[in-house]
């Protein structure tokens, strides 16, 4: 499966989960209702299910999301596209929630494998609250440890950064997979 590119499949997602909810909203319910189905089989652009669903609404603009949340393989060449994405999503300058993401997609890169299928989730903070940040990998044995890189260590660093940005981080692990997540203000 080759990497995909999260602005497509996000702005896709999006789109169907508001056309979803607006259909809903008027007693039309469409379980098979999915992005690639929506978009392609209907020739239906992002721009349109957006209307279309705003319509629905009755209220001329698109909800926003509560949480951007990709499914993705864990590949170096798809790092610039989640920062960008991320920082689409929140919508307001981000480094070090970029930041975080960054060595968290790298650490499972790194030390999980490359090509591992992820989860990367960031929720919408509530004002005054922090940005939270997930990564879920299938590895629940391979846990991240915040070492100190010395002056000539070429790794080691990544942990360190996000322990520095972040107000606090941790892991949640389950049978097979685990989250490392962080929150940033």
């Amino acid at each position: 499966m080759p990497p995909q590119r999260p602005h497509g499949i996000y702005d896709t997602t999006l789109c169907v989960e508001e056309l979803r909810d607006a259909l809903a909203a008027h007693g039309i319910t469409l379980p098979a209702l999915r992005p690639t189905g929506l978009v392609i089989l209907g020739s239906c652009s992002t721009a349109t299910a957006r209307m279309l669903a705003a319509a629905l609404r009755g209220d001329g603009r698109a909800a926003p999301p509560a949480a951007f949340d990709i499914r993705m393989l864990a590949v170096p060449e798809i790092v610039p596209d989640l920062r960008r994405s991320v920082r689409r999503y929140l919508g307001t300058p981000c480094s070090d929630v970029q930041l975080c993401i960054t060595e968290l997609v790298v650490n499972v890169i790194r030390h999980v494998g490359e090509g591992t299928p992820v989860q990367v989730r960031v929720a919408r903070p509530a004002p005054g609250r922090p940005v939270r940040v997930e990564v879920t990998d299938p590895d629940s044995r391979a846990l991240p440890v915040l070492v100190r890189a010395a002056g000539e260590d070429e790794t080691g660093r990544g942990l360190a950064l996000l322990d520095a940005v972040a107000l606090r981080w941790g892991v949640e692990q389950r049978a097979e997979t685990k989250t490392v997540w962080c929150e940033v203000r």
